[in-house]
């Protein structure tokens, strides 16, 4: 692109949509040339500054939406994260705040307090978190705790059944133990000498489980949190989750959370809120970075189950992302993308990666939270987690 046609582009994102009939009448080769990141841009800024608009973000065309919904909002702040430099998205942000009507809704302790919680709003919440007055701040973080509190009830006492149930005695011990026999594997080896006259079962070896220290946590899990604007919902689900495993003494939890940047959250695990008021929304992503430094928590690789959950839109080194990841799966970590955890829809993501990720064996699926119990103990029992996958919507 010459000096003249970056000059053209750049007046027509000023101007907006509306200056194309006017370009056009100077010629073909006056036409502004936008790129597909151009007209995305174009549509964010349309959303806030489109005199004839009050807040229209769609999902396709520039201008087209379907309203004013969290969903929606919260969609738009993680794109404009993604498509413009810090300093203009705070511009932008202050501008949607006084032009949309956000502020009545999140800048008034008032009306956020009677707000419903929803995870759309929660995720939007946190997206604005740095633009929320001080006189707010208090209202925002029960809101969050709100949402939490709501998530912990549908999830809390399946996630520790699970994980208790997936630890509870697995290993066994050459070493007899009346308390400790293993009946149900003992039975199963033994039905091939079942004696049909005197009706019982004649067992060749006899199975023990080995006693377990309760002190000792048996599996680590990690959870490696993309922040990019589009994964709002995942990221509050999955942060409850991991306050919920880092409660149980059965696992050793860490969570850490990228864009292009690296942050290790495990400090604020015991506080789900806190931990949640740690992640910073938007941006760019580079999962190569994320997991090269999660490689560094890892202790024992055959104990350890990795959840890393994003939509694979990778920014960094794709190549050494995929070969790390390779790595860690042959030395034994167990491995599991997340998509995204959704109440309903289905995600965008890289299905190049997503396909290659599949091809070493590593399952990639989005996860409906209800689900999430019977995933943990499944994936720590080593089991098969086909029946997980689902339809999932490209990027």
């Amino acid at each position: 692109m010459d000096e003249n046609e970056a000059r053209i582009r750049k007046w027509r994102l000023l101007l907006g949509r509306e200056s194309e009939a006017k370009w056009s009448a100077y010629g073909k080769d006056s036409a502004p040339y936008l790129s597909e990141e151009d007209r995305q841009m174009d549509a964010a800024l349309e959303a806030i500054y489109n005199a004839d608009a009050y807040f229209s973000y769609g999902d396709t065309q520039p201008g087209g939406g379907s309203g004013r919904g969290s969903a929606v909002i919260s969609r738009w702040l993680g794109d404009l994260r993604t498509l413009f430099p810090p300093e203009l998205v705070k511009l932008v942000e202050g501008d949607a705040v006084e032009r949309c009507g956000m502020k009545e809704l999140l800048f008034e302790p008032e009306l956020l307090d009677a707000a419903e919680p929803s995870v759309d709003l929660g995720s939007m919440l946190l997206l604005l978190k740095d633009q929320v007055p001080k006189q707010s701040r208090e209202s925002a973080r029960r809101f969050i705790q709100r949402i939490v509190e709501e998530i912990q009830r549908r999830l809390a006492e399946d996630v520790r059944r699970a994980v208790v149930a997936a630890c509870k005695r697995t290993e066994h011990t050459p070493i007899p133990s009346a308390t400790g026999l293993d009946f149900k594997k003992t039975i199963r080896h033994g039905l091939k000498n079942y004696d049909a006259a005197k009706k019982r079962i004649l067992p060749e070896k006899y199975y023990f489980f080995a006693k377990q220290q309760n002190n000792v946590a048996k599996y680590h899990i990690i959870l490696d949190i993309d922040q990019s604007g589009s994964m709002g919902e995942s990221v509050l689900y999955a942060s409850v989750m991991s306050s919920i495993l880092a409660s149980l003494r059965a696992v050793k939890t860490h969570v850490v959370a990228f864009t292009t940047e690296v942050v290790d959250l495990s400090d604020k695990i015991e506080d789900p809120v806190e931990l949640l008021f740690g992640f910073q929304l938007g941006g760019g992503t580079d999962i190569n970075n994320s997991v090269k430094y999660c490689e560094t928590l890892i202790e024992e690789p055959k104990k350890t189950l990795f959840f890393l959950i994003t939509d694979l839109m990778e920014g960094g080194n794709r190549a050494a992302l995929m070969r790390r990841i390779a790595a860690m799966k042959e030395a034994g970590v167990r491995m599991i993308v997340l998509l995204a955890i959704a109440d309903g829809g289905a995600p965008y993501y890289d299905e190049h990666n997503a396909k290659h990720l599949a091809s070493l064996g590593i399952p990639c699926f989005a996860c409906a939270p209800e689900r999430l119990p019977e995933l943990l103990a499944a994936a720590l029992k080593d089991e098969d987690l086909s029946q997980f996958s689902g339809e999932a919507r490209k990027g």
